[in-house]
């Protein structure tokens, strides 16, 4: 006979009492009552929920306001939330309701619960003032299964060891679940099972990545790691290559043609997929019809097959440092449905009437032929403007002129100009970094962003302001909030130590004040470090059915209409437009949200799959430095050290406090710094220091510092 406590059934009786409870309104019940109202009559089963009762009392689950007669010390005895693991293996779980306090869970009471998996807890009272802990009762979802790593394989078994550094748990490999994989290489492993007793996970091997150290290997352990997929399967890819090329007349009698209008592209002069195209005209009464000219990925990818459910699972192609992970297989993106020159191609367009003082006199949405007469690098199109001289210079002039005209009207209305440098690597034919450069956006890039802007935000405004309260047709928006005045409140405070004051009474000041502060600290040693801490006092963009205004662009209606290529809501953005233009009505919004949600999501493990791209390539750049001296600043404070970005090619490492041996250093978390207990030496965000590179850990992405002066 088992005893009481290896009773499994216990915990889910225990979990269903505390329901019967918390259905009751918490009125006090005894024994009987519940098994009442659990429709249980057996004796056996209710001595086993008297036992219960008493049990929790003592452990103070329950108490009895009078003899036996029970009620929940507090009704919110389970809560579900996130987990966040810490280095000691214990965890903290972020409820889902924002107004709760974080509850601690020790390690031997998260039951098998990973980082970021959103798991219920019961949760218990530590006396008046001490924080609530808890322990996890059930995994609702897991947030990945999973891992990268390396193998430990010895006779009779293997090892997986995860370079996550929240995974605190090595996973047990079985010799014949090891796909082939040898000693030492870097793998992804997927857990297969994870018996209730047992301290490890079990896993099989499932991609083998190669040798540790070796840039194919790193970079595909990114992707792993973030959850992209590094192959598309074999019947996405056959898909896509049995699409038929060829432009049918029936096709181009449906389409509005633009073939014989003046039309380019202007990308990247490394670009491969050319997603959207500029036309331009002078019209007989003097106005300009400018096309913003897309490829139209729904003609070629349909609802719901195999590249449609491959594009969605994606979302959004990835960019690291040496490759693009595209999220449409290169028949689409490189072929079919990128705008090369000289070719015939099939778009989705937004065509405006503009006049000499770029406001939008007409517009039109719809189904288009097009045929590029040029294809620009971003440099080309610079050297035109600036030489005023060149193909099509006259057209690119006028269209700069009107971008600019556009570009200060959407400031003028509240937008929020965020200029930060962006790190660029020149790598060698092996993806080794042999320099660090930043990428300054000229009037080229601008142009092609204004006319895209326009775009965007004429197809949301022409959906967001169709029909009223039910009426409403459904769509999907990007959405920027407002930010949150606490976080502002702290930025402003910060700003104030470099001598920038800001206004930030309004929604509109603030912008204003921004953009004044933005224009102020333009080539100064600080505008790296003010834009990124402006950008993360700002509220994050996300896709959403539910809201239409974008904040930082000043925008009312704001969706993302231009890139199919590359970003999923753009797919379903055209296919809910052409929906409209063709008359239909209703569409499931819940549906559509969902969605969006999903695409938010991979959107930002896109960006932090980029961010560990960059910091691998600068930790690379580093590790033939060590001893190397540079000037940097002081770039974020933790209670274990401080962050340094060195000023000439903006790597970033970090200086450990145990290696600052002139005083004992703390944490001063509201003035972002960290100051001297004796000396009272402080070194706060924004300061400039001299340091030395120390030691380089490729496999963790780590560069260590220390302090010269």
């Amino acid at each position: 006979m088992k005893s009481k406590k290896e009773n499994p059934y216990k915990e889910v009786l225990t979990r269903m009492i505390v329901d019967t409870f918390e259905k009751s309104a918490n009125q006090k019940l005894n024994y009987k009552q519940v098994a009442s109202k659990l429709n249980i009559s057996d004796s056996d089963s209710k001595v086993a929920i008297a036992e219960i009762l008493n049990d929790a009392s003592k452990s103070g689950l329950f108490v009895q306001p009078e003899r036996g007669k029970f009620k929940l010390k507090q009704l919110n005895v389970y809560v579900t939330g996130k987990v966040d693991m810490t280095a000691d293996g214990s965890a903290y779980i972020v409820p889902d309701d924002e107004l709760e306090n974080d509850i601690f869970v020790a390690p031997r009471k998260l039951r098998q619960a990973l980082h970021n998996d959103i798991v219920k807890v019961h949760v218990y009272e530590r006396g008046k003032g001490k924080k609530r802990e808890g322990e996890v009762v059930e995994i609702i979802q897991r947030a990945k299964s999973d891992f990268t790593g390396t193998i430990d394989i010895s006779q009779s078994y293997a090892f997986f060891l995860a370079d996550d550094r929240k995974m605190n748990h090595d996973i047990f490999i079985p010799l014949d679940n090891l796909n082939g994989a040898q000693d030492g290489e870097k793998v992804v492993v997927s857990i297969i099972e994870w018996p209730k007793n047992a301290k490890n996970p079990i896993g099989k091997v499932k991609d083998i990545l190669g040798k540790k150290g070796e840039n194919n290997t790193e970079m595909n352990a990114i992707l792993a790691d973030f959850g992209f997929p590094l192959n598309f399967p074999k019947e996405v890819e056959e898909a896509a290559n049995s699409i038929v090329g060829e432009i049918t007349k029936e096709e181009i009698a449906k389409r509005r043609n633009f073939r014989d209008i003046l039309t380019f592209t202007i990308d990247p002069a490394d670009a491969k997929d050319f997603d959207d195209a500029i036309s331009f005209q002078t019209l007989e009464n003097g106005n300009y019809e400018i096309g913003v000219h897309i490829a139209d990925v729904s003609h070629y990818v349909m609802p719901d097959s195999a590249l449609d459910r491959e594009a969605f699972e994606r979302a959004t192609s990835v960019y690291l440092v040496d490759r693009v992970i595209p999220m449409l297989p290169e028949r689409l993106s490189n072929d079919l449905c990128s705008l090369r020159p000289n070719e015939d191609k099939l778009c989705f367009s937004a065509v405006f009437e503009i006049d000499e003082k770029a406001n939008v006199l007409d517009q039109w949405f719809g189904r288009t032929i097009i045929h590029s007469d040029r294809r620009f690098s971003y440099e080309e199109a610079q050297e035109i403007l600036e030489n005023k001289e060149g193909q099509f210079a006259p057209e690119l002039l006028k269209l700069n002129e009107l971008a600019y005209i556009l570009r200060e009207r959407k400031f003028k209305n509240g937008a929020i100009s965020f200029e930060s440098e962006e790190v660029k690597f020149q790598l060698d034919e092996n993806g080794k970094p042999l320099g660090v450069y930043t990428k300054i956006r000229k009037d080229a890039h601008k142009l092609i962003e204004d006319f895209m802007l326009l775009a965007n935000r004429k197809v949301a405004e022409y959906i967001g302001k169709q029909g009223r309260g039910k009426n409403k047709l459904a769509f999907v928006y990007r959405f920027h909030d407002v930010p949150k005045p606490d976080t502002l409140a702290n930025f402003s405070q910060f700003a104030l130590r470099f001598g920038h004051k800001l206004n930030i009474k309004s929604d509109k000041e603030t912008a204003k004040s921004l953009n004044a502060l933005m224009t102020k600290i333009e080539g100064s040693k600080e505008q790296n470090l003010l834009t990124s801490l402006a950008v993360r006092s700002m509220a994050k963009a996300i896709y959403t059915t539910k809201n239409t205004s974008h904040y930082g662009l000043a925008f009312d209606y704001y969706t993302h209409f231009t890139s199919p290529i590359r970003r999923y809501p753009d797919v379903m953005v055209h296919r809910l437009l052409q929906f409209y233009l063709d008359g239909g009505g209703k569409v499931n919004v819940e549906h559509y949200e969902k969605m969006a949600e999903h695409s938010s999501q991979m959107e930002k493990k896109a960006a932090e799959a980029e961010r560990a791209s960059i910091k691998y390539k600068q930790a690379e750049f580093l590790q033939d430095q060590i001893g190397v001296e540079y000037k940097g600043l002081v770039s974020g404070v933790t209670e274990w050290g401080m962050y340094v970005e060195i000023a000439e090619n903006k790597c970033e490492g970090m200086v450990r406090l145990r290696d600052i041996t002139d005083d004992f250093y703390t944490l001063d978390e509201k003035n972002y710094a960290i100051i001297g207990q004796r000396k009272k030496q402080v070194y706060q965000l924004g300061d400039e220091v001299q340091i030395k590179v120390k030691k380089v850990d490729l496999e963790k992405r780590q560069i260590d510092f220390i302090l010269i002066s």
